[in-house]
């Protein structure tokens, strides 16, 4: 008894932005959540952007209708703007009255023995650096001590601390990040800093049953963030060697465990009949995410691209599950294009809500579509974003059934023809890394899904009339844009150490409140 929404659309390709769409109906590029530069997610704990505190999250608009409200797992929207504890981002300040779980995202910086994962490439140039600087140092000592350099110790002092500081102003960030960044929340708590991640299932596992178990008699609103299927692809020993899909199909079992002891919850409280359950992802999986030959991000079927990649629908094309019995017709699949931005008005008119009036809202409720009351989607365009840069727009022309996609900028696949980009570790937006198009590149997806064969006006007679329609949407959809404070600029995503969470005196974070209270849910 499920619907299957088989062309469901992110926002973005990326978690952060994708989240931020989700949450708030409206894409990327509106909430200042759309980066210009290499860096198109939040990259710390301690980093002042995030999203926006005047944006409204289905959260908020269901909190206003009386619905206990609360998220499970990652967050990754950001924590504080100012001052260590005014919680501007957090959950709280979003809506959401309870909160348990990560504020950042997974990183193989939190598994020990893991190579580092956080902006690995620059942490190599600096490490270089250092050694550099260290060798230089080192030279000047021996050169002094023997005479061959005439410097005064004082000179040479200098250029030791000058390289000690340089050590330490990226050390002190990029050597913690398991501490700083790979922490447990409850609320405005830290319970773990660092995350075990050896529990974390099962205590995500726990603090979802028992929201479920608190509020089984009044209205409620469950956001269950899962860290899995997230690189390292932490997985249980319970499920490990279970699948045939080598760890990340073992991490997609355990995952799909979790999912069914969330709906036994439901149905042992009697809440079957009566709760809206969705499922889905926030991007398609990063292939480039390997270690050795073993692939670990996962796979898109015939769909081209993967995360990071803003106009292939490898990236953005994810599943899209929703449940009500009694409501939904039983085992129906929708192929029309729908969003994860179309949750947010769709649980607002099911609460009784209003989404805001004052702001361009870009999903739309999927109700009559889900009940069959309407056999087409509401979404005539759609704008895929790569970061700031729109790389391409897909057109339902109704009509005639075609459903167009015109690529103005795509990512030059490292090898060539590789299908991602392996040398870069996750394809760019910008810049020498990527192909802009001009007449743009245009395929059918109704004909041609894998976008495997791209048509021209010789094979294509509407080839003009389509471009130029998509250019039109294009040109009012950037009508509609206004500029907003770039939550995503370098420096709101910067290590800020008077931002750090932290459990103890910094720079001594550490603590563990949870014991081994989670074990037994297993």
């Amino acid at each position: 008894c499920r619907i299957k929404l088989t062309q469901h659309i992110a926002a973005a390709p990326l978690c952060t932005p994708s989240r931020a769409a989700f949450l708030t109906g409206r894409y990327p590029i509106r909430l200042g959540m759309a980066s210009s530069n290499r860096y198109r997610a939040l990259q710390w704990n301690a980093g002042s952007g995030g999203l926006p505190v005047n944006e409204t999250t289905f959260a908020k608009v269901l909190r206003q209708q009386g619905y206990t409200t609360g998220l499970i797992g990652k967050w990754h929207q950001g924590m504080n703007c100012e001052a260590l504890n005014d919680h501007c981002h957090h959950p709280s300040n979003h809506g959401f009255d309870y909160f348990y779980g990560m504020p950042f995202t997974l990183l193989n910086n939190c598994q020990k023995n893991k190579p580092p994962e956080l902006d690995a490439a620059l942490q190599a140039k600096l490490w270089l650096y250092t050694q550099i600087i260290a060798l230089a140092v080192l030279t000047v000592i021996i050169g002094k001590l023997t005479g061959l350099i005439s410097a005064s110790w004082k000179i040479v002092a200098c250029f030791a601390l000058a390289g000690s500081l340089f050590f330490t102003s990226w050390y002190s960030s990029y050597g913690f990040v398991q501490y700083w960044n790979c922490i447990l929340m409850r609320n405005y708590d830290i319970t773990e800093q660092p995350m075990k991640l050896e529990r974390t299932t099962a205590l995500v596992l726990k603090e979802a049953v028992s929201f479920i178990e608190r509020n089984k008699h009044g209205p409620f609103l469950l956001f269950i963030s899962f860290l899995h299927v997230h690189t390292p692809l932490f997985t249980t020993e319970k499920f490990l060697g279970k699948s045939r899909h080598g760890l990340y199909g073992d991490n997609v079992e355990e995952m799909d465990w979790l999912v069914g002891k969330i709906l036994d919850a439901i149905e042992k409280e009697d809440l079957k009949n009566n709760t809206f359950t969705y499922f889905a992802s926030d991007h398609g999986g990063q292939l480039e995410a390997q270690e050795g030959k073993t692939q670990l991000g996962g796979w898109n079927g015939i769909y081209k691209g993967g995360k990071g990649m803003g106009g292939w629908e490898g990236g953005i094309r994810v599943p899209g599950i929703l449940r009500w019995p009694g409501v939904f017709p039983a085992d129906t699949d929708i192929d029309e294009p729908t969003s994860l931005m179309d949750i947010y008005p769709t649980v607002a008119h099911l609460g009784g809500g209003i989404v805001p009036q004052d702001r361009v809202v870009d999903g739309r409720n999927l109700m009559p579509l889900l009940q069959g009351k309407v056999q087409q989607s509401e979404h005539e365009f759609m704008f895929h974003y790569c970061g700031s840069y729109l790389h391409a727009v897909r057109w339902h022309q109704k009509d005639s059934g075609a459903l167009w996609k015109a690529h103005y900028v795509t990512p030059i696949f490292q090898p060539e023809g590789a299908g991602a980009c392996y040398g870069r570790g996750i394809c760019p937006c910008f810049g020498e890394g990527v192909t802009h198009h001009d007449p743009p590149l245009l395929f059918d997806l109704s004909r041609d899904p894998s976008e495997a064969k791209p048509l021209s006006p010789h094979t294509e007679p509407l080839f003009d009339t389509v471009i130029s329609r998509i250019a039109r949407a294009v040109q009012e959809h950037r009508q509609t844009l206004t500029p907003v404070p770039q939550q995503l600029s370098l420096y709101n995503l910067m290590w800020k150490p008077w931002l750090q969470p932290c459990c103890g005196t910094f720079p001594f974070c550490w603590c563990d409140k949870e014991g081994d209270s989670a074990h037994p849910a297993l």
